[in-house]
């Protein structure tokens, strides 16, 4: 028998020393450290920390008198508001699970997501009631509905709910007894996937996961205290990428944006000071595309994070040349959003800014808070070699990754089989240890056994000045098995350049091969935040 160690005697976990970890202890200690700065702005309204802290100990406070506790699911179809921040810590205190939902999904994922997620409280934004209404139509869940009342809203809609957002807070007491969790493993949230290929899965948070990737996105940014973050990233999206919480844990100032426009963001920038924010490659081609008339000057840097698709090198040199210095990661639903950033190298800033956008255009290394990070060849699990040409399936693992897919065992199994999470995506490691994508496993082009990355087409397209984007799929083809195939949305609309110019430009800077057959032009079909959606290209492709 094995003796007991002395650092093992008498040294037992007990209330004092051992607490379970959640973001939910970030708000309490901004609205007790820093109580009257500002916590949110939104149109003419700013709110203190103090009193963003109140409103959301009333928020779950309110759901407890309902009844709402432990394990119980509050969907919330919101834009970008305060409403929708609070419910990232007042839903949860109250023991339930945050289901923010994708605003611009159809009535029927929704009435899925409903059904799925048995959801008791449905918090929603008038403007979004018309998709709301004929969900609930068509969901044998029957929530409580409360409306969000938002008068900056384009479109007020029509009242739903038996209350508004208001008078929930309202029955509700600020001095709410406000807990961490038991259980650290406890789900805080649920997130759907896309669905692109059937019904969308559950992807299940923990107290734990989302206290870490809040601390790791300070970490990756080497973000300051009180940092002004402008909402261009949907709060709906991975929960914003756990930046609600990461502000909290920072005190910084969330600027609310119902709209992502060059000219809104221009603004917050030019009005509020803002020194952060977060999207797809599309907001950074809306800020570099921006008219004359929608810019307006500023005098600091602005930091922006991207991520949902790898950056072209272009895009990148053009915002640094305006003042923005842009920081790549890379990640998944099902892990929490970005859990890998392009970690900047000292020696690289003697590169040219064409080598350094290169650089930075790759995903990068893991988030301090990610255990492991590999580039495995999935079939026989070993590591492929650092040469930055062999390919293999991206691959995750540590305590930012997901707990599972909800009332799915068979999917979670498959997803985190040996170990691992399976990403899905296909990349390399560069000597350096930096990974780079080369392309998702159903997007890579074979072309007569030749394997083409789409994204390294891309890139190159995107590099002709004419274009805005692009997007590059597979087409059928009768010899060559696939040949890649273009869609290109330009900047001045069809007719300012032809596909033999494109084309052209291609077999300039590519080998012949992974040239496209085929461009098509016009503008590109995306999801809401951004990601241009291929499985629609790719049905496009066949026809043509």
């Amino acid at each position: 028998m094995t003796a007991t160690s002395m650092y093992e005697s008498h040294l037992d976990r007990s209330f004092a020393n051992c607490q379970a970890l959640s973001p939910l202890s970030f708000i309490e200690r901004a609205a007790a450290v820093y109580p009257d700065r500002i916590a949110t702005i939104h149109g003419a309204t700013r709110r203190t920390w103090a009193e963003t802290f109140a409103r959301c100990r009333k928020l779950a406070s309110a759901l407890a008198k309902r009844g709402v506790g432990l394990g119980d699911t509050v969907a919330v179809m919101g834009a970008n508001t305060p409403e929708l921040y609070e419910c990232h810590f007042g839903v949860p205190a109250s023991g339930a699970v945050l289901n923010a939902l994708n605003v611009r999904l159809d009535a029927d994922a929704i009435a899925f997501i409903l059904d799925h997620g048995e959801a008791r409280v449905l918090i929603a934004d008038t403007e979004f009631s018309d998709t709301i209404e004929r969900a609930l139509a068509r969901t044998g869940a029957r929530p409580i509905v409360v409306d969000i009342v938002d008068a900056l809203a384009e479109n007020v809609g029509e009242r739903l709910g038996e209350m508004d957002y208001e008078a929930l807070l309202g029955s509700g007491d600020e001095d709410f007894d406000w807990r961490l969790p038991a259980d650290e493993w406890q789900a805080i949230c649920l997130n759907y996937t896309s669905g692109t290929t059937g019904n969308p899965k559950g992807v299940v948070y923990h107290h734990r996961g989302a206290y870490l990737n809040a601390l790791g996105n300070v970490l990756a940014w080497s973000m300051p205290r009180h940092p002004v973050y402008l909402w261009t990233l949907p709060m709906f999206h991975c929960n914003g990428w756990c930046f609600p919480w990461t502000l909290a844990a920072m005190a910084g100032a969330s600027v609310c944006s119902r709209r992502v426009t060059a000219a809104d963001i221009y603004a917050a920038i030019a009005d509020h000071g803002v020194t952060h924010l977060c999207g797809a490659p599309i907001v950074m081609n809306f800020i570099v595309n921006a008219a004359d008339h929608e810019r307006r000057s500023f005098d600091h840097e602005v930091n922006m994070m991207t991520a949902g698709a790898p950056p072209p090198a272009a895009l990148l040199e053009a915002m640094r040349e305006i003042g923005f210095d842009v920081t790549h990661v890379y990640g998944l639903t099902e892990t929490y959003g970005p859990a890998v950033v392009c970690d900047w190298r000292e020696e690289w800033n003697a590169l040219g800014a064409v080598e350094q956008a290169e650089r930075k255009s790759r995903q990068g290394v893991r988030y301090p808070v990610l255990q492991d990070l590999a580039v495995v060849d999935p079939e026989t699990m070993t590591e492929v070699p650092a040469d930055g040409e062999t390919m293999g399936e991206v691959m995750f693992r540590g305590n930012i990754v997901m707990k599972g897919y909800l009332k799915n065992p068979a999917a979670t199994e498959e997803a985190l089989a040996d170990g691992w999470f399976r990403s899905g995506d296909l990349g390399v490691r560069h000597p350096d240890g930096y990974i780079q994508l080369k392309d998702r496993s159903k997007d890579i082009i074979i072309s007569g056994g030749e394997n083409i990355s789409s994204i390294e087409v891309e890139d190159v397209i995107f590099r002709h000045p004419a274009v805005l984007n692009v997007a590059v799929v597979a087409k059928p083809d009768d010899t060559w098995g696939e040949t890649p195939c273009a869609f290109v949305e330009l900047k001045e609309g069809p007719g300012a350049v032809a596909e033999d110019d494109i084309v052209a430009f291609c077999r300039d800077n590519l080998a012949h091969y992974k040239c496209p057959r085929h461009v098509v032009f016009g503008e590109l079909p995306k999801t809401s935040t951004g990601k241009i959606q291929k499985f629609v290209l790719r049905e496009n492709a066949k026809s043509i």
